[in-house]
Order: structure tokens, then C-alpha cells, then sequence
């Protein structure tokens, strides 16, 4: 029998971010399970070599925190996500990493993450991160992706 107590729904709050979260308040509904939305943002400044940064990063790092922070508790509102035990965090660095790590630190039992859809030749270079959360997650992975055909219905 599967038992479902913390379900993870790491979200960038794009449109496939929203399917994904569907489906983890779905399974949150069905098993009474615990629901953790996780937003994770990268600080681009890292990856831009000083020869071509003019500027100070485009957003300091607490009022993207702020932002994000407030982005999640609108995402719960207007979901209406009231009567499910609800945790939100923002974490700064790599999405997998910190996704990956997220879990192991919540025990959660099942991550429901997006999946963007992008050309051959994308996928190979970039890979996605939900490949990787997928390779490297201490729990099952549901990958979702936006789709004609569900077995969620709004």
C-alpha cells in the first residue's frame, strides 16, 4: 500500500509549474498528506564573468527572497490551498540541488515537479532539471508536463 505524508512541488510559478501543483494538491487531497511548495532562484551574477558585468545584479538577494515569498502565499490563495497543511520556502543557488536537498531534509515521499517541453537539440544541451531531480532525488518523481490528455480534472 502506498502511504503518501509529504509531497513536494518544487515551482518556478510558471503555467507548467501550476499543472504540476495540481497534481500535487491532488495527491495531497487523497492521502491527507502534508504539502511543501518549494521556489528556488539562482543569483545570475555568479555566471557572468566580470568582463561583461556593467552593474550590480539586476535584484538584491532579500528582495528577490521578498518577492518570491509573497508570489507563494498568492499561489496558495488563488488555489485556495487553505484546508491542506501548506509549507512554503524560497531557497537560493541550483534548483537541483537545493530540490534534491529539500527533500532529504523533509522526508518527503514524493516530489511532483514540471517538466518544460523544448526541442531536441535544447534538451541536449541544457538537460532540465527535472531529468536531474529525477536522477538524483531520495524519492519517487512525478514529472509532469502540460498535456491533452489528464487524469486530474480542475
Amino acid at each position: 500500500m502506498i502511504t503518501l505524508h509529504r509531497i513536494l512541488v518544487p515551482t518556478d510559478f510558471s503555467e507548467h509549474s501550476r499543472q504540476a501543483l495540481r497534481y500535487g494538491v491532488a495527491f495531497a487531497e487523497k492521502f491527507g498528506a502534508e504539502l511543501y511548495l518549494l521556489h528556488v532562484f539562482q543569483d545570475v551574477s555568479v555566471y557572468q564573468p566580470d568582463a561583461v558585468t556593467v552593474g550590480p545584479p539586476v535584484m538584491p538577494v532579500a528582495e528577490l527572497t521578498a518577492a518570491a515569498r509573497a508570489t507563494l502565499a498568492r499561489l496558495i490563495e488563488e488555489n485556495h490551498l487553505e484546508h491542506l497543511q501548506v509549507h512554503a520556502e524560497v531557497r537560493e543557488g541550483s534548483p537541483v540541488e537545493e530540490i534534491v536537498d529539500y527533500a532529504h531534509e523533509k522526508a518527503v515521499d514524493l516530489i511532483v515537479i514540471a517538466t518544460h517541453g523544448r526541442g531536441w537539440l535544447a534538451h541536449l544541451l541544457l538537460s532540465s532539471v527535472a531529468e536531474k531531480v529525477v536522477r538524483k532525488a531520495p524519492c519517487p518523481v512525478m514529472a509532469v508536463h502540460l498535456t491533452e490528455r489528464e487524469f486530474v480534472r480542475p
